[in-house]
């Protein structure tokens, strides 16, 4: 077990995952929708779960790895 050493850095907080849901949620458009509900329901919360991940990785991604 390891204990951090020194103090935090001053400045802006770290980014939460519940911010990090409402900006890829923004980026679909979906400005007033409460996540926490739309998460209970699996099958929409999945169809916008792959939508983001095709919004960020482009389909092409993987063709570096291929050359």
């Amino acid at each position: 077990m390891g204990k951090p050493e020194g103090k935090r850095p001053l400045g802006r907080l770290r980014c939460r995952r519940e911010d990090d849901i409402k900006k890829d949620l923004q980026e679909l458009g979906c400005w007033d929708v409460d996540w926490i509900e739309l998460a209970e329901d699996r099958d929409t919360w999945r169809a916008i779960v792959n939508a983001i991940m095709n919004i960020q990785v482009p389909q092409n991604a993987g063709d570096f790895l291929t050359s």
